[in-house]
């Protein structure tokens, strides 16, 4: 009876053991979960600077981390900053995962950023420390839209697409702005196949629509000022300048700004926003990234 005793409680423990490196490879196998914790395949963030402090991991991209909990993204890690949202409030990072990560100063991977390649384990640089608005696993190499469209130092997004707060309608384009007078490059090739020159002031809208073929898409340009030599029937091409910062067809010469439109198909006039509450386009995010354009 005895031997039989011993030989049970072999097997016992020989299967304990084996549950044990089985919990143990599915535990290193599978991927963590936000638990404060920074594993393997993880970028984290942390509160304080060298590492220290709670921790806050991530195995993808967040465009925007949340200001308020308790939806925001936060720090869940034990130790200094636990329990407050991450925004603005990181000291250092680690990377972990097998891709570089970009931390951006703004929300929605704009401004500023701090690239950090795998394995790295670092403070962020002045300008990111405790102004990390958004992180981007494997960042593109796309250009921003608000870049393509005027150059130089690039211009603002002043309303996106259905970005509407205070006026009445659906927006069916992207407003951006740099200054009156900044050249406006055209964002995709194409034939031209409207112009409406305008003036500045409310009643004077402008108008220059390119149609691009192979895309069987039409990208029209608003408020600005079309440049003289532009005519009807002429192909342009990426980052031609085809006009410059105006307010035609705008109350204030404060407003100015280029209105970028992607329509479907041929078209030669935007659809209208104001006072309108269906929405004519689709999205145009897709489209934009398809032709190496970042929205913003």
């Amino acid at each position: 009876m005895r031997t039989l005793n011993r030989i049970l409680t072999a097997a016992t423990a020989a299967l304990a053991l084996t549950g044990a490196a089985a919990a143990t490879f599915t535990s290193t196998a599978s991927a963590a979960g936000r638990d404060g914790v920074c594993d393997d395949g993880e970028f984290c963030y942390y509160f304080n600077s060298d590492n220290q402090g709670s921790v806050s991991d991530f195995t993808g991209s967040v465009a925007d981390y949340g200001t308020e909990q308790p939806s925001c993204y936060d720090f869940k890690g034990p130790g200094a900053g636990q329990g407050q949202c991450i925004k603005n409030a990181a000291a250092s990072v680690w990377n972990r995962s097998s891709q570089t990560v970009r931390v951006h100063y703004n929300t929605g991977y704009g401004g500023a950023h701090q690239d950090f390649a795998p394995g790295a384990k670092a403070n962020l640089n002045p300008t990111m420390k405790n102004q990390n608005a958004s992180h981007e696993f494997n960042p593109t190499t796309r250009t921003n839209m608000s870049f393509g469209l005027y150059e130089l130092s690039g211009g603002s997004i002043t309303c996106g697409f259905d970005g509407y707060t205070t006026t009445p309608g659906r927006h069916e384009g992207i407003d951006i702005a740099r200054g009156i007078g900044s050249d406006v490059h055209a964002l995709v090739p194409g034939e031209v196949i409207y112009i409406a020159r305008g003036a500045n002031g409310s009643s004077g809208l402008s108008t220059i629509s390119v149609y691009n073929s192979s895309l069987g898409k039409t990208v029209i340009y608003l408020h600005s000022a079309p440049r003289s030599g532009l005519a009807v029937g002429q192909q342009v091409s990426r980052g031609q300048v085809i006009a410059d910062e105006a307010w035609r067809g705008i109350s204030s010469s404060s407003g100015a700004h280029t209105h970028v439109e992607m329509r479907p198909g041929r078209q030669t006039h935007a659809a209208k926003s104001v006072n309108d509450y269906t929405l004519d386009n689709p999205n145009p995010t897709s489209f934009w990234n398809s032709q190496g354009y970042n929205v913003r």
